[in-house]
């Protein structure tokens, strides 16, 4: 429904975002070299270092030709994994608009941080809300929901270019964002934590906004406040 394109909020502390860059080109390289695996040895990626929520729990466990890392080293390989190619451009287009003013904000090294301690807050969430699952959860969403919760707890009346359905509409943060927050908890009512086997992994999406937004408050850098006014 609602897709942003471009923020017009300038970056104020770094000249540009070099960690949501790396970030955005490491799915692209991981998703690049899924598609290059045949169909079976794709799957077994997938299952290798997808987020399983009964393998974490330790219910179950991996084969041991499949498990190539620690269960709990997969709540973070799991983030740079993606299912299709709307799966990663959908992901790739939020964190290009939004994760360059979230990193400014924290600084590069604790945007790392906060990155991957949103993401693997996320995948915790959706494990608790289905622990029994032996369906692996990828992508980078959750992670990137932690940006989303930072970016409308810094700058919620930035203006964002947003593309609605076929129009390119000016809309303050706060209504895309909030917009896109609301769909997530109205999808959890409608169809509980996922749509079953290999569907949206809804609760990951709210637990990583979650993160970010508790973690914004202490992890920015000193003099950066909150709820910012609009550039542009």
């Amino acid at each position: 429904m609602l897709l942003p394109l471009h923020d017009v909020n300038p970056l104020r502390r770094i000249r540009f975002g070099y960690f949501t860059v790396a970030f955005i080109a490491a799915c692209v390289l991981v998703f690049l070299y899924q598609l290059s695996l045949p169909e079976r040895d794709a799957t077994r990626f997938v299952f290798s270092f997808g987020a399983i929520p009964s393998v974490v729990f330790g219910y179950k466990a991996l084969p041991a030709e499949i498990a190539q890392v620690p269960a709990n080293a997969t709540l973070v390989t799991s983030m740079f994994l993606h299912g299709s190619v709307m799966h990663l451009v959908g992901n790739m287009l939020f964190l290009w608009v939004l994760g360059d003013n979230v990193e400014d904000a924290l600084g590069h090294m604790r945007f790392v941080v906060f990155y991957l301690v949103s993401g693997v807050a996320a995948a915790l969430s959706h494990a608790v809300a289905e622990p029994g699952s032996t369906v692996p959860m990828i992508g980078a969403s959750g992670a990137i929901s932690g940006v989303i919760g930072a970016y409308l707890m810094l700058h919620p009346r930035a203006t964002i270019k947003t593309l609605v359905f076929r129009t390119i509409v000016d809309l303050p943060a706060f209504v895309v964002l909030g917009l896109w927050i609301a769909f997530q908890f109205l999808n959890v009512y409608l169809t509980g934590p996922s749509e079953g086997g290999g569907g949206v992994a809804w609760w990951a999406h709210i637990g990583g906004f979650v993160a970010g937004v508790v973690l914004i408050v202490p992890m920015r850098q000193r003099g950066v406040p909150l709820f910012d006014r609009p550039y542009g």
